[in-house]
């Protein structure tokens, strides 16, 4: 993260104009690892303690925010990969550059259909999205059963990021 301090903060004004990270400076994050910080060495992740992580992420935010912001989302999201089916954890994060992007459920709806679930709405945001694999995304259940306390059922399903329209 030190290393990259420099090429971090001379993108800060294009990450702020073009709201995203650009390619090169996402390649270079992810040759350093950075976005496999949390994820299980099991996958190929770096398994660090949550104190190094957090590290890493201050060292950024001094460099720019959005970066930090988009480093620390993507490593929350990688430690869903303990929680997967082994082949499925390798599938989402086998490759090298694999980052997992996650949206919360605003307007979403998930449909049940034959084999699974049609998911369709609005996600306002999802931090990293544009250099994710993979994006998690949140949707209620509106036939689903309901939840402790009355809630409606919310699930949340794993796409390729092919899969999805931004």
């Amino acid at each position: 993260a030190r290393r990259l301090a420099t090429q971090v903060a001379a993108c800060a004004d294009e990450i702020e104009r073009e709201r995203r990270l650009p390619p090169a400076l996402v390649e270079a994050l992810c040759d350093a690892g950075l976005f496999r910080l949390l994820l299980p060495a099991s996958v190929g992740g770096g398994e660090v303690a949550p104190r190094i992580s957090a590290e890493v992420v201050e060292t950024l935010a001094g460099a720019d925010a959005s970066t930090a912001w988009c480093i620390s989302q993507a490593n929350g999201c990688a430690t869903t990969a303990a929680y997967l089916e082994p082949q499925a954890a390798r599938e989402v994060f086998g490759e090298r550059r694999a980052v997992l992007a996650w949206g919360p459920p605003n307007e979403a709806r998930a449909i049940a259909v034959a084999g699974g679930y049609r998911v369709s709405g609005r996600w306002n945001f999802s931090s990293g999205v544009d250099h994710a694999d993979w994006v998690f995304l949140g949707g209620v259940v509106p036939d689903g059963p309901v939840t402790w306390g009355g809630l409606p059922d919310i699930r949340t399903f794993l796409l390729p990021r092919s899969d999805i329209r931004i």
